[in-house]
């Protein structure tokens, strides 16, 4: 029975150097690699240092393919010859490109070299076509991880000419250190490392929350289709197989720098958008409740005129006598008293989850159930009336140390349905509140004392915890016809 197991790249690599049928390919590259040295001269006088540093890696790597080729075990070592063939190639490739025209027989013997790698590599499309061309990129941050040292300098030569600032890194551990003290556009991934792997490494970029978004393009010699597939879903961005195409490698990199330069637009943007909120938080925020404005913000279509029907809980505050305490006063300190009353009120109305209405002076009119409605409307706003009565304590402390009279609030508190929305105009319009309600709320406010909270009957019945309240009374009131019971409130009983 014929075997239809999945075969891959590596496989054909292996068999190409191993299998008899493939030797006179095998003895192409061996004859390549051994005829390297002859031609080169023995001095490095005749080029610069960093081309004769290329040189020595070039035939360092011949030696060592050469010694593979003769030892099965090593042949069938995907990772090791995958390197190998690697830098091979790349030097070879970067020696042409820096020396070649000057030296017609070198560059043919290099040719003739990189046409031997591609042969064994089993690759059918012709090698100059592709690696004539330019790709054009953005400069870019680009980290290149790998355990080989000369794989890391080829990777990094490479780059470097296309005007890519590279950094490297010789282990998992010191690639994550390299992230944290840089903000890298592209990393380029060995996947078989001592200690940490690629693998290891590539997860804890993309759980990362800062780099995540940072592309990542996995090199490697092994060509095992599930360890891709499991690097394509870790997160990994590419996939190339050792030895790479440098102009393909090029192009992902290419790829990558865009992706990340679009995030990091898109981030800037986001943060852009975050300030922005905060800014129209705060300053309208000194207008309006929280609650408006997020619900402005969210709901953008409730900027239209209009309203709904709400049961809400009224509250009306006013500093008894505030007229004719300010006539003995002079504006500044009239101003300056009044910012500290309203000032301190906010804090305490807003902390009850109130939303004021509008400042009338020294009165405020708050309302607790709209935007947002809760189950203990009523509640809140007799607590927020508790809260601000014994607030006037420090606040008439403060009055009296800078020279200014005490003053006392009266209270008042109504509950009942009102229209809830936008009022006014399409050029200037407010989030406020009419209804019989609220004219109630202001004539009860009208009969308080300084000190005294009272609040309707409709607020007492609607009241789920316990309060001590204190005189009852039933009022007439200038315009309206109703005989109104209010409540005078003490207390919350804990």
């Amino acid at each position: 029975m014929v075997s239809h197991a999945r075969r891959c790249p590596t496989h054909k690599i292996m068999n190409t150097l191993t299998d008899p049928t493939a030797h006179p390919w095998k003895a192409a590259l061996l004859e390549e690699i051994r005829a390297l040295p002859d031609n080169f001269p023995t001095s490095g006088e005749a080029f610069g240092e960093e081309t004769t540093d290329d040189i020595s890696h070039l035939l360092d790597a011949a030696a060592r393919l050469e010694s593979m080729l003769g030892n099965s075990e090593q042949v069938a070592n995907t990772h090791d010859l995958m390197n190998v063939l690697t830098a091979l190639r790349g030097y070879a490739e970067m020696l042409r490109e820096d020396i070649g025209a000057d030296n017609p027989a070198l560059d043919a013997r290099l040719a003739a070299l990189l046409t031997a790698v591609e042969a064994a590599h089993n690759v059918k499309a012709a090698p100059e076509t592709a690696d004539n061309r330019i790709v054009q990129s953005e400069p870019g941050f680009i980290l290149a991880v790998d355990d080989l040292q000369e794989n890391r300098e080829l990777v990094a030569r490479n780059l470097s000419r296309s005007g890519h600032f590279v950094i490297t890194a010789a282990s998992g551990e010191e690639a994550l250190r390299a992230l944290e003290q840089s903000d890298v556009d592209v990393v380029l991934l060995d996947l078989l490392m001592p200690g940490m792997d690629g693998r290891e490494v590539l997860r804890r970029i993309k759980e990362h929350p800062e780099w995540r978004a940072t592309p990542v393009i996995v090199i490697s010699g092994s060509q095992d289709m599930d360890g891709i597939i499991e690097c394509i879903e870790a997160g990994a961005d590419d996939y190339l197989f050792k030895p790479f195409n440098p102009v393909l490698l090029q192009a992902r990199i290419k790829a990558g720098i865009e992706r990340k330069r679009w995030h990091d637009k898109e981030e800037q943007y986001r943060q852009q958008l975050e300030r922005n909120e905060k800014f129209i938080r705060a300053t309208f925020g000194r207008y309006l409740s929280d609650e408006i404005v997020t619900d402005i913000l969210e709901r953008p279509e409730g900027l239209e005129l209009g309203g709904d029907l709400r049961r809400v809980s009224i509250m009306l505050s006013d500093i008894r006598g505030f007229t004719s305490l300010s006539e003995n006063l002079a504006p500044a300190q009239v101003v300056k008293m009044l910012n500290r009353y309203l000032g301190t009120m906010t804090d305490i109305i807003m902390a009850h989850h109130g939303t004021i209405d509008e400042f009338i002076g020294d009165a405020i009119l708050a309302v607790f159930g709209a935007p947002q409605h809760r189950d203990d409307d009523a509640d809140r706003a007799v607590n927020c009336a508790l809260a601000m009565q014994a607030a006037m304590v420090d606040i008439n402390a403060q009055n009296v140390a800078e020279g200014f009279p005490a003053v006392y609030t009266g209270i008042a508190i109504n509950t009942g349905d009102v229209i809830a929305g936008n009022i006014g105009s399409e050029r200037r319009s407010k989030y406020g509140f009419v209804g019989h309600p609220m004219n109630v709320t202001s004539r009860i406010e009208d009969i308080t004392r300084g000190g005294e909270i009272l609040i309707s009957d409709s607020t007492l019945t609607s009241l789920k915890g316990q309060f001590t309240v204190g005189r009852s009374e039933e009022i007439s009131v200038k315009g309206i016809d109703e005989i109104i019971l209010v409540h005078q409130i003490i207390a919350e009983n804990v």
